[in-house]
């Protein structure tokens, strides 16, 4: 019997993957100061998302609905969602269609949040934001620009350290240069 043919029929396929330690830390819309995400995957074809997130102790994401499914895990620290709380090393599975309160992280907490389409955040008077993964790339897209923007401050800032520490020896040793001695002439 012949072997069956399992190539790719895209040559271009491949797998993605990603150095979570040398991404960087976005901050979130929702509070800048608090709320942090290292984007894993996004996925145009089928709306999938990968990131991980970090919540400093005492950031509130807002109560929101899932219009996919989702995978959470705790790398560690701890979430109050809902009436429960999820712990280092929990794994919690949220059908399409959960809708939730506030979760708030009990702790610095980090956590890998999987998911296959948008979550919509909500509040008495509706909707008011979305994330998902063309908002996760847009997000990324800022961070980048805003990062790219500070880069030529940055490197003016850090010739001008150069400078100074490179002048300040000098005039050390300009300081410290023992003055001429004066001879005493015997009378």
């Amino acid at each position: 019997m012949a072997m069956q043919n399992i190539l790719p029929i895209n040559p271009q396929l491949m797998d993605t993957m990603v150095r979570a330690e040398d991404a960087e830390w976005i901050p979130q819309p929702l509070d800048p100061e608090k709320a942090f995400i290292k984007v894993l995957y996004t996925g145009a074809e089928s709306g999938r998302w990968a990131v991980h997130f970090r919540w400093l102790k005492g950031f509130v994401a807002p109560p929101h609905k899932h219009l996919s499914a989702s995978h959470t895990f705790i790398l560690k620290g701890k979430l109050q969602v809902r009436d429960g709380t999820l712990n280092t090393g929990d794994y919690i599975y949220e059908p399409n269609g959960m809708i939730h309160g506030a979760t708030t992280a009990l702790e610095d907490t980090e956590y890998l949040f999987i998911c296959d389409g948008p979550v919509l955040f909500f509040d008495d008077k509706g909707f008011n934001a979305y994330l998902g993964w063309e908002e996760l790339r847009r997000l990324q897209a800022g961070h980048a620009a805003a990062k790219s923007r500070r880069a030529p401050a940055k490197k003016a800032a850090a010739k001008a350290v150069a400078a100074k520490a490179v002048a300040a020896p000098a005039k050390a040793k300009a300081k410290t240069k023992a003055p001429a001695r004066k001879s005493k002439v015997a009378g």
